[in-house]
């Protein structure tokens, strides 16, 4: 099995956290709006936001693939962009993987309120393809599209 390549950062290695999650079956599109909302974020922050948007209590705002989303009342300003979602699954996978980045800050005895999102990215993965029978003899594509998330934290 491939071993995974971090990007470089100008941090000492025994000042960050890091975590990956692959081919968790996701939308990169959504993934992508995701780690832009937090990336830079304090980490506690950044998990509250993330809290937020899964009670739907405010929307994610949507920079790129915007196209169909709705204009949501309950954006903050500070967005500076009024199309938004509440991508669920998304938000689910980014939380579990700033979990684990967090608690391998932790074991390293980094001070968890310090902790700052230094690098949150998300990659396209495996494509799992099959067919679906179809009629006189036919048969139709059911690729299921995977995406990768990288996330390096470190206290600042």
């Amino acid at each position: 099995m491939g071993s995974w390549i971090y990007p470089n950062i100008p941090l000492d290695d025994n000042r960050v956290g890091k975590a990956v999650i692959k081919n968790a079956q996701v939308s990169i599109k959504d993934l992508y709006n995701v780690c832009k909302a937090i990336r830079g974020m304090n980490v506690k922050e950044a998990q509250e936001f993330l809290q937020r948007v899964q009670e739907r209590k405010e929307s994610l705002p949507y920079w790129r693939y915007s196209h169909g989303a709705a204009h949501k009342s309950n954006i903050s300003k500070k967005w500076k962009v009024k199309s938004g979602r509440y991508p669920d699954k998304a938000v689910r996978y980014v939380l579990k993987a700033l979990g684990n980045a967090m608690a391998n800050a932790q074991g390293k005895g980094l001070d968890e309120d310090k902790l700052k999102i230094v690098h949150i990215a998300a990659h396209k993965g495996l494509l799992i393809k099959r067919f679906l029978p179809r009629a006189f003899g036919r048969a139709t594509k059911k690729y299921n599209r995977t995406s990768h998330i990288e996330v390096i934290v470190g206290e600042v």
